[in-house]
């Protein structure tokens, strides 16, 4: 059985270390206060320009030395801007932790950001934001996400254009130095780490190479979503019509966080899941429909999704705002079958992430986030073997939809009955 353990260090920032019998790898996730949200508004993919660089050459080491290090040590690795943070990903065998420490802590406090390397970043980010023209879909849930959440939580983490080619190098350099501390940094390791001396160990080295970095970023100021509710059309010559909607749901801290999950899998949970079934089985309405629940510290949305043809866009909306609804209803209860497959589907999510120390490493860290400390994978699961389900259906019973934002994508606009039922 794994152990979770926590050690604040020297830094202030939390350190946190799960042993995983029976495995020979180690994942690491370092999540530091420095995402899309955090971008002056005038330099929007300021973050993503960073995941860029990071991996671009550190301290001593240029791009390429960079790369041959973390190639030598076995290191896997990755660097991506999320809303709130900068998330650094590695993998890596137990028994090269120690020598690969101080090359992961170069990306953090010493990242070149070198001028050569400046532009071909740039290029790569404008290149991603051209590419949305050939992703009607994402470009739909883009659309959403800015109507729905609140300024800068709205932002697509791949920034304008505009602020893109306004970054320059002492954006990059001096950004990431306000951004990139250690308080509301969070640290994670899940794996095999007895040659690194577990936490003990880790604690010590990671005092020393992080000695004199101190301090916290500033403070994210929130906005209002002046375009949240109601319907909005985006006009495009697809032969497809793209459908999207969210809406509010419990934060991640709610104890109605893990109702709404096995909620969220009754509704599209597989094949049998309720969506699939009358949107697409029944009525052959789309050829893709879905919905999903997403959990943050302080606020909770659901989104879902349809993919259907201009001539079968207005009654799939139709069925999909109607199933939405009808599972707040008596009439529209889960029932026993529908309790046990949602359940099995939780579960078995569960261990599959449990298999892997890069997905641990990446869930103890965002739980320390979300709920202020980590949690095993027993802890999550004894969550869950205690619902009931008319524990389920009693909170369906008072649980409304609140807001709808929708969005469409395609040749014509589609009609939809304003409510907040």
């Amino acid at each position: 059985m794994s152990e979770v353990s926590v050690r604040t260090l020297a830094c202030g920032m939390p350190l946190i270390v799960e042993a995983m019998p029976g495995v020979r790898s180690v994942g690491v996730t370092w999540l530091l206060p420095a995402g899309a949200s955090t971008d002056p508004a005038t330099r929007e993919g300021l973050s993503t320009m960073w995941s860029e660089l990071l991996l671009r050459g550190a301290g001593e080491l240029d791009s390429h030395a960079q790369a041959d290090a973390m190639d030598r040590l076995g290191i896997s690795r990755g660097a991506d801007a999320s809303t709130h943070h900068m998330r650094l990903s590695f993998t890596l065998l137990g028994s090269r932790v120690a020598e690969s420490l101080p090359v992961i802590v170069d990306m953090v406090r010493r990242p070149r950001m070198d001028e050569s390397a400046i532009e071909p970043s740039r290029d790569l980010a404008i290149q991603s934001i051209e590419s949305l023209a050939d992703d009607p879909q994402q470009r739909a849930v883009l659309a959403l996400r800015e109507r729905h959440n609140p300024p800068p939580f709205n932002r697509s983490g791949m920034g304008t254009i505009e602020g893109l080619n306004a970054i320059t190098r002492a954006d990059l350099v001096d950004g990431w130095s306000r951004q990139a501390r250690p308080q509301g940094s969070i640290l994670a390791f899940a794996g095999d780490l007895g040659a690194a001396g577990g936490i003990d160990g880790l604690a010590r080295r990671l005092d020393g190479l992080l000695a004199g970095w101190s301090g916290g970023a500033p403070a994210v100021v929130t906005g209002e979503a002046a375009r949240r509710g109601g319907y909005h059309h985006i006009e495009d010559q697809s032969a497809q019509v793209q459908i999207v909607l969210m809406y509010d749901a419990p934060a991640e801290r709610a104890e109605d966080s893990r109702l709404e999950r096995v909620v969220s899998s009754v509704l599209s949970g597989g094949m049998s899941a309720r969506l699939f079934a009358e949107v697409r089985e029944k009525r052959g309405l789309c050829y893709s429909v879905n919905q999903s629940y997403a959990a943050d510290r302080d606020w909770g949305r659901c989104m879902a999704y349809v993919g259907t043809t201009p001539e079968r866009a207005q009654e799939s909306l139709d069925v999909l705002m109607a199933e939405l609804r009808r599972i707040n209803t008596a009439g529209g209860a889960i029932t026993r079958d529908e309790f046990d497959r949602a359940l099995i589907g939780i579960k078995s999510g569960l261990v599959m992430s449990g298999e892997s120390t890069g997905a641990r490493a990446g869930a103890l860290a965002g739980d320390q986030f979300r709920l202020g400390r980590p949690r095993t994978l027993d802890d999550v699961a004894e969550r869950y073997a205690s619902i009931r389900l008319d524990e389920v259906n009693a909170y369906l019973s008072r649980r409304t939809l609140g807001e709808v934002t929708v969005v469409t994508l395609g040749k014509a606009e589609l009609k939809r009955e304003l409510d907040g039922n």
